[in-house]
């Protein structure tokens, strides 16, 4: 039996949560789905009997891309949908190519959390009818309808050994190149292309102000439990692990979604956070702290003319606010993530059924397009899959071949990070199905 939809995600902590929500609307609406990985091993049935009508990807951006996502999963496909989880760029990301799609991926249907991006795309010589407004799904965990999804105050400080009558601050921080070495910034420059240093050295300073201005500001509030909310790519530091010694109201906590703690929180402060939207989807603020600026090539342009908090007066003065002011232009939220009475799940699965219903809007796979099939990508995520059930580590059974060691262990590693044990996936649908209506 054909499939309806296969979607494809990346990020487990990103995406699968809204992918899930899309999938039990579209069953709802009595369509066959499937969620898959992009490293999972292929599945050959995908280019045959279960092929799916509609691919449903989490990032197209070239012809490279299509390739890899559509045609090495499922074979040749025009009716592409990209979920487009990367909305929030700088302004020299706006304005450079690879974020505005290059070849065929133009002719995709490359769906716009708002009209900004909308506009941007266009701008750059997308046609509208490959760029629709339809919300972002992730943010509709945050509304009214879906009240009682996410834990209580007192239920989250009680697993994580906080006092629930204590004010609950939370730092979301996106200091992910501070604890780099001077080395491995150097490596990513060179494979990225872009000298890093710089803003690596602004991740050091800035962090190190910001915690500064927490230990100082907890030794005079013992009554204020301060979460500091690690960033997915921010390894272990020992400046944290010293501040949690020194002061016992000061946690490094990663457990949980963001947007978890976000509801729970009785304040909230960032630094340069996307996740400064979803403060606002759920009808809160918080203060971006900035003791030192940060370069705009990095920053994210829904942060430009919005409030700083620059110094440890101001920082003390706005935790004694009870009703701040969100620091950021209601316009600008808005603009980049459009607001509607109907959640972007239903708006996003109202699209997917028109592309399934209707011919292609375009061609990607059109001219311009060259196909190849990945031979050594389908034979080594087919190798390391099966060593990952046997969880054989790369390492040790290619020991005697260190580059391929090497090679299949930063895949076993990748694969590792992305599973979702069966029951995990069962218990989070359980947890979204009474929501879906």
């Amino acid at each position: 039996m054909a499939l309806d939809f296969l979607i494809l995600y990346e990020h487990t902590v990103r995406e699968y949560e809204s992918d899930l929500l899309l999938k039990l609307e579209l069953e709802r609406r009595g369509y066959t789905v499937r969620i898959r990985q992009l490293l999972d091993a292929k599945d050959l049935r995908l280019f045959g009997k279960d092929k799916p009508e509609v691919l449903v990807a989490s990032c197209m951006y070239d012809n490279e891309a299509i390739n890899s996502h559509v045609y090495n999963n499922i074979g040749r496909c025009n009716k592409i949908v990209n979920l487009h989880w990367e909305q929030m760029l700088s302004d020299t990301q706006e304005e450079g190519d690879w974020f505005n799609m290059n070849g065929n991926a133009k002719r995709c249907v490359q769906t716009c959390w708002g009209q900004r991006t909308a506009q941007r795309l266009q701008a750059h010589g997308m046609d509208a009818k490959n760029t629709p407004v339809t919300g972002a799904v992730m943010m509709d965990f945050l509304r009214p309808e879906f009240k009682g999804y996410f834990k209580d105050k007192e239920t989250l400080c009680k697993e994580f050994g906080l006092d629930p009558a204590k004010q609950l601050h939370l730092y979301i921080s996106s200091f992910g190149y501070a604890s780099m070495t001077d080395q491995e910034v150097a490596e990513l420059s060179k494979m990225a292309g872009t000298d890093f240093s710089g803003f690596a050295r602004t991740n050091r300073v800035s962090m190190e102000k910001t915690l500064a201005w927490f230990d100082r500001y907890l030794g005079d509030h013992p009554e204020v439990e301060l979460v500091y909310r690690r960033h997915p790519s921010e390894w272990k530091c020992k400046a944290l692990d010293e501040l949690a010694v020194k002061r016992p109201n000061f946690h490094v906590i990663f457990a949980d979604s963001v947007k978890q703690w976000i509801v729970a929180a009785d304040s909230i402060s960032i630094w340069m956070s996307t996740a400064v939207a979803e403060v606002y989807m759920a009808g809160k603020s918080c203060h971006i702290l900035r003791p030192v600026p940060i370069e705009h090539e990095y920053d994210p342009v829904i942060y430009k003319d919005a409030h700083y908090v620059t110094s440890y007066p101001e920082f003390a003065a706005a935790m004694a606010q009870p009703n701040p002011p969100f620091p950021i232009a209601r316009d600008v939220i808005e603009g980049y993530f459009d607001p509607s009475p109907a959640p972007a799940y239903k708006r996003m699965a109202d699209l997917l059924e028109e592309v399934y219903k209707n011919p292609p809007r375009d061609e990607p796979m059109g001219p311009g397009f060259t196909p190849h099939f990945n031979l050594l990508k389908f034979c080594a995520l087919a190798g390391v899959h099966m060593l990952y059930r046997h969880k054989w580590e790369p390492k040790r059974v290619f020991a005697f071949c260190p580059p391929l060691a090497n090679f299949a262990q930063r895949i076993y590693g990748y694969v590792d990070k992305a599973y979702i044990p069966p029951e995990e996936i069962q218990r989070m649908e359980a947890r979204i199905r009474p929501y879906v209506k």
